[in-house]
């Protein structure tokens, strides 16, 4: 997990030491407050949220959490797992920074904030992501930048969101990583998914383990495949991806190949298309 700032970081969201009451932070009533629909993080660590609770308990909010105004309150941009112990103890207020945000900056806040604190699991990434694209219309190549990543990266992870949902609950869990779900989505077929989901688990094979197993069912060329193909087909699959965010595959032939673009939903489906109508 990289550690630079990340898009404008949590320093341009949040004071990253303990802050004293000033101009930038004040205290509202925590019932003014309501939970974003943006928040990326759906899992619950019940061990984290109790040394959370302890050291609240002990020595108050110390970094404020981010809000925006809404209605006659105001809704969470960052700072949830604060804000749901600051609850459970019963806190009357809470420190909080305003910040004015649309709904696509809300995300990108809450995203940047739960990626630095490495608190998403990898589906709950890929899905904001694909909120990020399907909601907002950000490319796969602008999610990159924002949170400091490579396209590849993001596009590998936009991948799990195929997976069967038994994988994506195992994934979710932490039965399997993100090692063994991507090696899983080299095979084709769902049925030999499965059986080496259920083997993985069964034999708890690591993820080189598995990488032996998959590359012997798919005739055991793939990764010398991938070590021999044109330098320059696979720099033109780069630029094609920075153009149209997304992941592009050439299969190139002596005299003639193919092209194939992968798209996530019709709404991705669509947005592509029109990026291929401006061409001329």
């Amino acid at each position: 997990m990289q550690k630079k700032v990340l898009g404008r970081g949590l320093s341009a969201l949040m004071p990253e030491k303990p802050v004293k009451p000033g101009a930038n932070v004040v205290t509202v009533d925590i019932n003014k407050i309501s939970f974003s629909p943006f928040q990326p993080r759906q899992e619950r660590n019940p061990q984290k949220a109790q040394e959370l609770m302890a050291s609240i308990k002990e020595k108050g909010v110390i970094q404020p959490v981010v809000v925006r105004p809404k209605g006659d309150g105001y809704e969470l941009i960052a700072g949830e797992r604060r804000m749901r112990a600051a609850k459970e103890l019963g806190f009357a207020q809470l420190p909080v920074v305003i910040r004015d945000a649309e709904d696509a900056e809300a995300l990108q806040l809450a995203l940047i904030e739960n990626i630095q604190r490495e608190e998403l699991n990898p589906l709950e990434e890929a899905q904001a992501y694909e909120q990020l694209i399907l909601k907002f219309g950000f490319t796969q190549e602008k999610i990159a930048q924002l949170v400091g990543k490579n396209p590849s990266s993001i596009s590998n992870t936009l991948r799990l969101l195929k997976l069967p949902e038994e994988i994506k609950l195992a994934l979710r869990k932490g039965t399997i990583s993100m090692g063994h779900a991507r090696t899983i989505l080299g095979l084709k077929s769902l049925p030999e998914q499965d059986r080496v989901f259920r083997r993985t688990v069964t034999q708890q094979l690591s993820v080189r383990e598995l990488e032996n197993l998959v590359t012997k069912k798919v005739g055991g060329t793939g990764h010398k495949k991938q070590l021999t193909r044109n330098p320059h087909i696979v720099a033109l699959e780069e630029e094609l991806q920075r153009t149209l965010g997304t992941k592009v595959k050439i299969v190139a032939g002596r005299k003639r190949g193919k092209i194939i673009l992968e798209y996530y939903s019709s709404n991705d489906m669509e947005r592509l298309t029109k990026l291929l109508k401006r061409v001329k």
